[in-house]
């Protein structure tokens, strides 16, 4: 009986001291991967990694990771416009069976899936830019977006402001938009024309209420999935295959 619970206090504590190395490692391994992508994707803080399934040593000996996400709170997204880009804010994605190099140098996700939030103040950057001033409509007859809001039902509220006959109208007036994705662009349509009291060209108002953001590099190779409009701004998923997480 002595032998047997020498044993099983042996057994105890290499079990323990298997686990403590096992997260030593876990965590230094998350580590490296942070700070490859970081530099990989010429982030300015280092993003949050976390690398699950349990033992990691043997899925280190095996060079793939079943589970790791990854978390960038703010990640400058080029638009194809040169020298411009557009802030998406948490972006938090899942990436599945990671095949990896010992020195963690060159990193590759066999599939990914991720959500994030693009905010209504970035996403009227876009409307601005396609319309530095106010479009004239009809004769008379001005109008350019000031604002983007949540309009309840996964609808974008636009206010758009408007001078008729020379005169200002006294508020911003506002028509329910919906918001897809096609590719690699987030794409705001009015589901209705404005109402500003004078006949209106559908064509010309357009060029105000419409408006579309080119989004194309985002990090690792991921892709724009789906869109839709919440509380803070235009929530979107990503989706993507081979995906690099370094290298």
């Amino acid at each position: 009986m002595r032998a047997l619970r020498i044993l099983l206090t042996v057994a105890v504590l290499l079990g323990g001291l298997f686990v403590i190395a096992d997260r030593l490692a876990v965590g230094f391994a998350e580590d490296e991967v942070a700070d490859r992508l970081r530099t990989s994707e010429d982030l300015p803080t280092t993003p949050d990694v976390s690398i699950d399934g349990f033992p990691f040593l043997t899925q280190l000996a095996a060079g793939q990771l079943d589970d790791v996400k990854v978390g960038i709170k703010d990640y400058d997204a080029p638009t194809g416009t040169s020298g411009q880009n557009i802030r998406i804010d948490n972006l938090n994605a899942q990436m599945r069976d990671v095949e990896f190099t010992g020195d963690y140098s060159s990193a590759t996700a066999a599939t990914a899936t991720g959500s994030a939030t693009i905010t209504y103040a970035e996403l009227l950057k876009a409307a601005k830019s396609t319309q530095p001033g106010p479009v004239t409509v009809v004769p008379g007859v001005t109008a350019k977006v000031v604002g983007l809001s949540d309009g309840g039902d996964g609808k974008i509220k636009v206010a758009v402001e408007a001078t008729v006959l020379g005169k200002e109208l006294p508020r911003p007036v506002s028509v329910l938009s919906t918001v897809t994705v096609a590719g690699d662009t987030v794409k705001v349509k009015a589901e209705s024309l404005p109402n500003l009291g004078i006949a209106l060209a559908d064509g010309r108002m357009r060029a105000v209420t419409d408006f579309e953001q080119r989004i194309d590099g985002l990090p690792g190779g991921i892709e724009l999935d789906s869109v839709e409009a919440a509380k803070a701004g235009v929530d979107i998923t990503v989706k993507g295959s081979n995906v690099s997480l370094a290298g």
